[in-house]
């Protein structure tokens, strides 16, 4: 297999499976609640790594990484949001930045269990692990959760319709300014190696120690914007979010020294860590939560495209300009065509 078809499983998967079952999964979720679905997802995405350490052709790859994305659609933010959306209201920010410091640990963490593993018993062999590791930690957990009471009695014609979000500005506002700057993040996040390795002729290690950084700050940003979220309209610090990505970015990659690197990437890794979990707090905050699996299922499925795309189209510009200034520039005005639209919000939820 060459690079570009490995490298192409992700990206195929998430721009085919999320339209296609993203609105269907925020139904399930809406109408029988999160638990059940979560299950499912822990099952499909532990039987995907299984498979995909088994396969010996292209179209098998092709299909255990859909298999995959279906998992992470079923089993991982729109379930997770829901959930701690309906379980808390008053500290609700940081419950969901402590619910995300998550992803930054086992962002830290797989990649070392996943180089020992293939170390001791090869790739294929660690792919199992890996898949049967997820079901065996991660389901009985999903077993022990509780949902609301009130999700299965109150009465489906007393609940609003999702039609009527999704004819209202607000919601293709916030839309926008979430594809935007999930956008501007996966196209700075997945090219900043490249950047660093390629470009800046940095070492390995020294590459390292500034994705690290970013990281590190990621995971204080989780917990910062949670904070801020129950203290403060969520309109605008959805808007601080947006400026941290935005401000981040240029320092990257036109900055000279290594003190800028730094900087720039605490900024940004901030902006990074407040950047998805701001999105369900301000969904609810406009909407509610009654509608919320069907709203986010949207969402984040438009979400989902930008993070598949952008990392692409920026690599294409890099490689067609010879450097990334331009590839810069675009990031900026994404991530700032983002807040613009996160301005245009309203600051708490209207009447209907």
């Amino acid at each position: 297999m060459t690079r570009a078809q490995v490298t192409s499983g992700n990206a195929l998967s998430k721009l085919v499976v999320g339209p296609v079952f993203g609105f269907l999964a925020g139904w399930v979720v809406d109408r029988f609640g999160p638990r059940r679905l979560m299950m499912v997802g822990i099952l499909m995405a532990g039987g995907a790594l299984v498979g995909l350490g088994s396969i010996s052709s292209l179209g098998l790859f092709y299909f255990f990484y859909l298999f995959n994305a279906l998992g992470y659609v079923c089993g991982g933010p729109l379930p997770n949001q829901v959930l701690l959306t309906e379980w808390f209201d008053r500290s609700r920010g940081k419950a969901m930045g402590f619910a995300y410091l998550g992803i930054g640990i086992g962002g830290a963490m797989v990649p070392w269990i996943s180089h020992t593993l293939a170390q001791h018993f090869g790739w294929q062999n660690s792919l199992r692990i890996l898949g049967v590791l997820i079901v065996v930690v991660s389901l009985p957990l999903v077993l022990m959760l509780k949902e609301l009471p009130a999700k299965t009695t109150v009465a489906t014609a007393a609940s609003p319709s999702p039609l009527a979000a999704f004819k209202r500005s607000s919601f293709f506002l916030l839309t926008l300014g979430s594809m935007c700057s999930i956008a501007a993040v996966s196209g700075t996040q997945q090219n900043l190696k490249l950047f660093l390795s390629l470009d800046r002729h940095f070492t390995q290690r020294n590459a390292a120690s500034v994705l690290s950084l970013v990281l590190a700050f990621s995971i204080a940003g989780r917990l910062l914007i949670g904070w801020l979220a129950d203290r403060f309209s969520k309109k605008y610090v959805m808007l601080l979010t947006y400026l941290l990505v935005a401000a981040g970015i240029p320092l990257m990659f036109l900055g000279t020294t290594q003190l800028t690197l730094y900087v720039s990437g605490a900024i940004f890794g901030l902006g990074l860590g407040g950047d998805y979990m701001i999105i369900p707090l301000m969904t609810a905050e406009i909407f509610g939560i009654e509608v919320l699996g069907r709203l986010l299922g949207v969402i984040l499925t438009a979400g989902g495209i930008a993070e598949a795309a952008a990392p692409w189209l920026i690599g294409r510009l890099r490689d067609a300009t010879g450097s990334y200034c331009e590839s810069c520039i675009v990031l900026v005005g994404i991530a700032l065509l983002g807040s613009v639209a996160v301005l245009a919000l309203p600051g708490r939820r209207r009447a209907e």
